[in-house]
């Protein structure tokens, strides 16, 4: 049985001579889903992150955490290695993260109440919730 387009089957491809052959991937586009609500899926993505909440410390607690951060800045010799957890509050909505950073405390800004750290890192004092170093150790 012979067909019509039995002839057709093994010709070339015909090629444009004005228009160059489409990508793979371009041909592909034409067909993609198109997205009519621009944006929507980020702010969706953005509503379902989560935060934490900021841990209000007690007095107890605020005095210890003091305590701590005087005996680091007043640290005779090379200044001792330091882990801050503090609270990083997110900027696109209500609550944070809790963050922990290792280093040596360069200085304290007193004026805005920040920690400098060695690799220009800055942390709020008061978002501060735990101080740690080996140098408590050697004290207590």
């Amino acid at each position: 049985m012979t067909d019509n387009y039995d002839d057709l089957l093994n010709l070339p491809h015909p090629t444009s001579k004005k228009h160059p052959r489409m990508s793979r991937l371009d041909r592909a586009a034409q067909f993609s889903p198109f997205a009519a609500l621009t944006g929507y899926d980020d702010a969706v993505k953005e509503t379902a992150r989560l935060t934490d909440r900021r841990v209000e410390l007690g007095e107890d607690e605020l005095a210890a955490l003091d305590e701590r951060l005087r005996l680091v800045l007043t640290w005779e010799g090379d200044p001792p290695l330091v882990s801050v957890t503090w609270f990083q509050p997110d900027r696109r909505k209500e609550g944070g993260s809790y963050v922990t950073t290792q280093g040596r405390i360069r200085k304290m800004d007193a004026l805005n109440r920040i920690l400098v750290m060695e690799d220009g890192g800055k942390i709020p004092v008061d978002d501060i919730v735990e101080l740690d170093s080996e140098i408590f150790n050697r004290v207590e």
